[in-house]
């Protein structure tokens, strides 16, 4: 396949997945339920955390992570409602509710300092980062660790420790939601980084068909196997180029 007919592809799946029908099944659907900036990162974060595995369990369990937090994510974690919550409640696969109080107990301090992600994303200086994703997560998991020192147990459930390898793909899809602006999925309402700087979510599906597609030689789905990618994409639409995650779901929905 030539790049001419591979970008023809991957535009054609991209403008027929990015659609409103999408929204219904995928997670994305549970931070567009909020209107606060505030509550549509934190709903971001942490439903995006736990996206992994089944996408119909996924959703069911996002949606019962929001109504434990009353479905009001900003008032409930300023408020310390998650204190009251049993350590042992399982959210979704091995992530507990110990878990999301450690995550909580570290964003407080973010949100009680800088009043959004955002704005700690910009004290950050995240912008000017070759990686924002990687630079984000460096600096929650900074304050993670601040605000409840010798928990890397609890952390690592929270956002990978290891960022020189990680793929970082649900992160990664947060940052979709939050910074691409085009109207139709995503949600849009971040400006401290552009859509240029975004790094495509890459997990094992998206891997197999990027091989498939010519996109990725590296074996790992590792981090390296993000930047090969990415760097493939951006030469196909150099300002939007995680408009192609919905390309590479598209297609794997296909084959």
């Amino acid at each position: 396949m030539t790049d001419r007919d591979l970008k023809d592809l991957l535009d054609t799946e991209a403008a027929r997945i990015n659609s409103p029908s999408f929204i219904g099944d995928d997670p994305v659907q549970f931070p567009r339920r909020f209107s606060d900036l505030r509550d549509i990162e934190i709903a971001s974060l942490l439903t995006s955390g736990i996206a992994w595995g089944n996408r119909k369990m996924i959703c069911r369990d996002c949606d019962k992570l929001l109504a434990m937090m009353d479905n009001s994510p900003y008032r409930f974690m300023m408020d310390n409602a998650y204190e009251s919550l049993p350590d042992e409640v399982n959210v979704h696969r091995t992530f507990f509710i110990r878990h999301l109080k450690h995550y909580l107990r570290g964003l407080r301090e973010i949100y009680s300092r800088h009043g959004t992600l955002q704005d700690f994303a910009r004290h950050e200086h995240v912008a000017s980062s070759e990686a924002p994703a990687w630079a984000l997560v460096a600096g929650i998991n900074r304050e993670l660790a601040a605000a409840e020192p010798g928990k890397s147990d609890l952390a690592s459930r929270c956002l990978p420790q290891n960022l020189t390898t990680s793929a970082l793909k649900r992160v990664n899809m947060a940052l979709r939601w939050l910074v691409r602006n085009d109207g139709i999925v995503d949600l849009g309402v971040w400006d401290v980084i552009e859509p240029s700087q975004l790094y495509i979510p890459l997990d094992v599906h998206v891997g197999d068909i990027s091989r498939e597609l010519g996109l990725l030689t590296r074996k790992a789905n590792d981090r390296k196997a993000v930047n090969e990618v990415t760097a493939h994409l951006r030469r196909f639409n150099p300002s939007d180029p995680t408009i192609y995650d919905f390309a590479l779901f598209g297609i794997g929905m296909k084959l």
